[in-house]
């Protein structure tokens, strides 16, 4: 939860308790717990999540490709 807490203020879902954090982090634990409909739909969660966090911290090329890559290995 700490990890997914994190995640969401790096992306800018932290400010506050609005609907666009609590998508977020039900979007996140759903993908981190392997819930959410299968492999596939974990995969795509997770992606939009890393996405989402990459461009939050205005990551681009080579950064990127390296912050993705872990993100998505976790």
């Amino acid at each position: 939860m700490k990890v997914c807490n994190d995640q969401a203020n790096a992306n800018g879902s932290g400010e506050g308790k609005g609907e666009e954090r609590k998508a977020f982090l039900e979007e996140w634990l759903s993908a981190k717990s392997g819930k959410g409909g299968g492999g596939k739909e974990t995969q795509q969660n997770k992606m939009k999540a890393c996405n989402k966090e990459a461009d939050g911290k205005e990551l681009k090329g080579d950064e990127r490709k390296k912050f993705m890559s872990d993100c998505l290995s976790d």
